[in-house]
């Protein structure tokens, strides 16, 4: 999962103060650099073989530009 929040998420409560808006940035951002996640902080993603070092590197490219984007 994926939380933006000022500090450690352990359980739901700490959970659910965390910034929507701002993942929503995230993910919008991702969608639009071609890296598709999942919809919902509360989702848990992953890797598999099938991803190349190649894909590795370009999904941190996008990431590194839409948590950029997220942090407004």
């Amino acid at each position: 999962c994926l939380f933006f929040a000022e500090h450690p998420v352990h359980n739901l409560s700490e959970a659910m103060d965390q910034d929507t808006a701002a993942f929503r940035r995230f993910f919008h951002a991702c969608l639009a650099g071609g890296v598709y996640v999942a919809p919902s902080p509360y989702e848990a993603g992953f890797l598999s073989l099938a991803h190349t070092e190649a894909d590795i590197a370009e999904t941190a490219q996008v990431f590194a530009k839409a948590l950029a984007t997220a942090a407004g």
